[in-house]
């Protein structure tokens, strides 16, 4: 079995006080549930899960234990990710700018052990724009494949904005917004529409066919 898809050894506790409880994200990309703790984890899993350079994606398949002077040191990343690459990936969430002087021994460790055992990467996901954020957030809700539509509205889609065109301009041209709009959000997500979703989104921003860029 490969790793990411292996559950998690074990689940993330609820916490008094957090302002989101564990859950269970399901990914458009693997077609599984993916467990997370903490609202950065949830963040950064849905971010992977709309990355095409990601693959597979877990959350806790594995734990790491390294020797220390005063015994041994246990350590489980919080999600383990395979590239299209076939490059495997450990990663831990944070919501914070900088690591403490703990964290950032521990990602000194996991680094090195993921380079010289398994030829891994680590990575250590920070903060995100609030505007980028709230833009996935929203096209997320429409990652399922049933907000596609169908072959005829997919390919109305890449027509209407072969070019750059304003979002509500190009719907309208193609009809009924209740039906286009799910379709050309999935899209969004999926990447076969691109717009900036580093500015916040309205009916006049431009929209265009990833194959115009």
């Amino acid at each position: 079995m490969l790793v990411e898809s292996c559950p998690p050894l074990k689940p993330f506790p609820v916490r008094a006080g957090k302002r989101l409880a564990p859950g269970w994200w399901w990914s458009a990309a693997t077609g599984r549930l993916v467990h997370y703790g903490f609202a950065a984890m949830r963040l950064h899993v849905m971010l992977l899960d709309r990355d095409p350079c990601v693959s597979g994606l877990a959350a806790r398949p594995l734990v790491l234990r390294w020797h220390v002077p005063s015994g041994v040191w246990a350590h489980a990343p919080q999600l383990m990710l395979r590239l299209a690459d076939g490059q495997g990936v450990l990663a831990d969430c944070t919501a914070r700018g900088e690591l403490s002087r703990c964290q950032r021994s521990v990602a000194a460790v996991v680094g090195e052990i993921c380079t010289a055992a398994a030829g891994w990467r680590y990575w250590v996901l920070g903060p995100v724009d609030p505007v980028y954020r709230r833009n996935v957030s929203w096209l997320a809700g429409y990652r399922h494949p049933r907000h596609r539509g169908g072959r005829l509205l997919a390919d109305a889609l890449q027509e209407a904005f072969a070019e750059p065109v304003a979002l509500w301009e190009g719907v309208r041209s193609i009809g009924d917004p209740l039906v286009v709009l799910p379709a050309l959000f999935h899209a969004l997500w999926a990447g076969r529409l691109a717009a900036d979703l580093g500015a916040a989104m309205h009916e006049r921003m431009p929209v265009w066919a990833q194959a115009a860029e």
